[in-house]
């Protein structure tokens, strides 16, 4: 059985408050964008086993939230041996929910192969144990999200017809870097009633609290934003605790014009 985890985007993300175990509460919209891994999970005779391609995890196995993903479900349900091959093609340490979206997908493929009829709010409550955004990639549609991202409002935002930029410097921000240089506060305009209005009017009013911070860190990264802004985006941000930025454009941009600007970076390019 294979299936293909796709990538997620933060239009607009506020760090409102610090909680008192340590994480903090935010407010964000996760938008699915079609940029995808691949996962294949067949069952097995012999052993579990879990191979990765395209991308070097640090740490063992069973720190990868696929592998995860298999355990938490292990802990209440008798499961099959799984040969479990993921191939990666959505950055790390960009702020995109790559390792997340695996973790998902693998537990929907789990719940099949396993038969076990979990519901997705089952799913949703699965994945919430193993991170914040994880639930997110369940229903995989755009979502308003409060807490630590973990409780999730479906939200009328659809981009369809426009095309999107995604840009990655060779830069990697770990979540906890990020937040680590934020000073978190409610927002003058709250993103609730910012994604309502037209994307010609974001600009300016939306915004992602994790900027301030990684562009004192990594100021050569804020030409990105920049750069896409005088490529024609109508709206541009970071994406998630960085490093990928995105631009949203009304028209398709010059892929020359794009890896030039940004040479031996990630670049690509979609129609939404």
């Amino acid at each position: 059985m294979i299936t293909f985890p796709n990538a997620k985007i933060n239009l607009g993300l506020d760090v409102v408050e610090k909680r008192p175990d340590g994480y903090h509460n935010l407010e964000t919209v996760f938008y699915p964008i079609p940029l995808h891994d691949i996962l294949e999970i067949t069952k097995s005779d012999e052993e579990f086993s879990f191979t990765m391609h395209n991308a070097v995890f640090e740490g063992s196995d069973n720190d990868n939230l696929v592998v995860k993903a298999y355990n938490v479900l292990a802990e209440d349900f008798e499961m099959p041996k799984v040969n479990i091959s993921l191939y990666k093609n959505i950055p790390t340490g960009a702020g995109m929910g790559g390792g997340s979206a695996d973790a998902a997908f693998a537990l929907k493929m789990l719940n099949v192969i396993a038969e076990l009829n979990l519901s997705d709010e089952k799913l949703e409550e699965y994945a919430a144990r193993l991170g914040a955004d994880c639930a997110f990639f369940i229903k995989n549609k755009p979502t308003y999200a409060t807490g630590i991202g973990n409780i999730l409002t479906p939200v009328d935002c659809d981009l369809t017809g426009y095309y999107m930029v995604v840009v990655k410097p060779d830069i990697h921000i770990s979540t906890k870097e990020a937040y680590a240089f934020v000073n978190p506060a409610h927002p003058e305009n709250a993103l609730a009633d910012i994604i309502k209005k037209p994307v010609d009017e974001w600009k300016g009013l939306m915004k992602n609290d994790f900027e301030k911070s990684v562009f004192a860190k990594y100021p050569s990264i804020m030409d990105v934003k920049e750069r896409l802004y005088e490529m024609g985006a109508v709206y541009a941000s970071m994406s998630g605790s960085g490093s990928a930025f995105f631009g949203i454009f009304k028209d398709e941009t010059d892929m020359e014009k794009i890896k030039n600007l940004f040479p031996d970076t990630f670049c690509q390019q979609w129609k939404l």
